[in-house]
């Protein structure tokens, strides 16, 4: 399936929902390329997974920002082949270092650059203790198995919808409780 099909393939999908995330957030190694950054040289010609690249595609589109969060100990290879692929300047956040925090430095790094609060994000990754870690955050977060792809689109953005309904109504039932009588906060006014 080429960029293109992929790119509209993954609109297609998108316009199922009426909430999107604000900001994407992408890992890179097995994430949106099969290999591990460190174990390549700068001078390789660098391969995406077959869908990557059109659901970057579609998300710009879209109108979403999208991001990179690595913990690369090779933050020059990276961005080589980010150029390379030519998809650096898609990006609005690049946080490519080597980190002992898991994912939480770079997302604290990234919601400073863009003032996008956590749960209006959507983070695809292949560990899971980056998921896990970044989850507590607030940040809808989507383990791969083999690269991001159209399901795992899917299931990010069901993710994020219920995510974000859940929030809503939790919002409702707190806004009608304050305004019962005997609430606490409706005996203060």
């Amino acid at each position: 399936m080429g960029d293109e099909k992929v790119k509209n393939e993954a609109m297609e999908i998108m316009g199922l929902f009426q909430v999107l995330p604000r900001l994407v957030v992408f890992d890179l190694d097995y994430t949106l390329w099969p290999f591990y950054c460190e174990c390549r040289s700068k001078n390789e010609k660098p391969s995406m997974y077959p869908q990557a690249k059109g659901i970057l595609h579609a998300f710009k589109d879209k109108g979403v920002n999208v991001a990179i969060a690595s913990r690369s100990p090779t933050p020059d290879i990276a961005n080589a082949f980010l150029k390379k692929l030519e998809i650096k300047s898609m990006f609005v956040a690049q946080e490519i270092f080597s980190s002992w925090t898991h994912k939480t430095e770079h997302f604290q790094k990234i919601n400073r650059k863009t003032a996008v609060p956590y749960n209006e994000m959507l983070f695809f990754d292949d560990e899971n203790r980056n998921i896990q870690a970044v989850s507590k955050m607030g940040v809808t977060s989507i383990l791969v198995g083999k690269g991001v792809n159209l399901g795992a689109l899917r299931q990010g953005l069901s993710e994020f919808v219920q995510k974000t309904a859940s929030v809503e109504k939790n919002k409702e039932r707190w806004c009608k409780f304050s305004k019962e009588p005997g609430s606490s906060k409706s005996d203060t006014q």
